[in-house]
């Protein structure tokens, strides 16, 4: 199979449903009924130095001993973090929205929503259907199958924002197809998602291999770990004035699940570079920075024609290239963009505030972030 042309079209179609079902093989009984069958697997004692990342052949159903117990702190860690959008009072938000938004604000808030939406399901079926089935160790695929939970989750919470406040489903939830800046940051996201779907994708083949983990890279350091993490951030900025307090405490508690998404890709993709002696290209990783650069660019104009108070789309494109930075350093890549700045210096305080609620006016949902732990 030969390595997908990023700006071909055609390869940000889905993959048929079709391509997805294994195709049913019949096999013919043996001429030689008394001869005994081999057996379909070893019955040797797995090796726990014998597992990998991808690519294994050990038993896939045996847990422990672990070759990757880090995965398995992250599983524990995200088990900590439990909550639903029904623990936090939306009564404030729904004033806040229908009286003391201006229509700036609420184009921002609401397109915020729109696109976060669509993501999250991206997100959750890229894990579901393309990365999952890969991994050849079972701590990995354990925390996998929570953070397809934690992704549907966070869909709920979306979904809970925009009953809650009132604000026209079918129309919202259509932005993403209407919206240019919107759908440009999707289609990149489906074109270099899918490229993992597909069934044909080979990992024993080195440019297959490389395809799903350049695809990997663009979900883990980009898609979840500045899409998502900048995503945020206007909405944090109105919360910032007293505004839209009950969606932004909730997308605090999203953030901290994002940045435990993010870590844990990060340190998988490190993981398969090691394992498979891979090198990605530099001008392939280079192209992808600047595309979704370019996309987020797009995306902050947009949201942000004119600056709402305390919140502007230059800071939000350079916060895009300040964290692409420190992504890259993570993976020991060159720095896509040099010299960006920390434009949104109060972003991280999002991740690390812990809530604190009094229990006889709420229930209590203290939020233990995976963020703040040591790793």
């Amino acid at each position: 199979m030969n390595k997908l042309d990023w700006s071909n079209p055609l390869n940000s179609a889905v993959a048929p449903r079709e391509a997805l079902i294994p195709e049913v093989i019949t096999v013919e009984p043996s001429s030689t009924t008394n001869q005994e069958e081999e057996p379909v697997a070893s019955t040797a004692p797995v090796n726990v130095d014998d597992k990998r990342v991808i690519n294994g052949l050990t038993d896939v159903n045996q847990l422990a001993p672990f070759k990757y117990p880090w995965a398995w702190e992250y599983f524990l860690n995200a088990n900590k973090n439990h909550w639903t959008p029904l623990d936090v009072n939306m009564t404030q938000d729904v004033h806040d929205y229908h009286h003391k938004l201006n229509d700036a604000e609420r184009h921002v808030f609401e397109n915020v929503l729109a696109y976060l939406t669509t993501s999250d399901i991206l997100a959750m079926r890229n894990i579901g259907l393309a990365v999952m089935e890969k991994m050849t160790a079972p701590e990995l695929q354990i925390y996998q199958a929570r953070q397809v939970f934690e992704e549907a989750m966070h869909t709920w919470t979306y979904q809970h924002c925009i009953e809650t406040i009132g604000i026209e489903q079918s129309e919202i939830y259509n932005r993403y197809r209407v919206v240019p800046e919107i759908n440009a940051k999707i289609q990149i996201a489906n074109r270099r998602l899918n490229a993992a779907l597909s069934s044909e994708v080979d990992l024993r083949n080195r440019d297959d291999l490389e395809c799903f983990v350049m695809s990997y890279l663009f979900f883990a350091a980009i898609f979840e770990g500045c899409w998502f993490y900048n995503g945020f951030s206007p909405i944090f900025a109105l919360q910032r004035r007293g505004l839209m307090k009950g969606t932004a405490e909730q997308l605090q508690y999203i953030m901290r699940d994002e940045i435990m998404h993010y870590g844990f890709g990060m340190k998988v993709v490190k993981e398969i570079l090691l394992e498979e002696k891979l090198t990605l290209d530099p001008k392939s990783v280079s192209d992808m920075w600047q595309e979704c650069e370019a996309a987020e660019r797009g995306y902050a104009e947009f949201l942000l024609p004119e600056p709402i108070l305390g919140y502007n789309a230059g800071d939000h494109s350079e916060q895009f290239r300040y964290l692409a930075n420190r992504r890259a350093k993570q993976l020991k890549l060159e720095q896509p963009f040099p010299g960006a700045e920390n434009a949104l210096p109060w972003l991280n305080e999002q991740a690390n505030l812990r809530k604190e609620k009094n229990f006889f006016e709420t229930r209590v949902t203290e939020y233990q972030t995976g963020a703040s732990l040591n790793w």
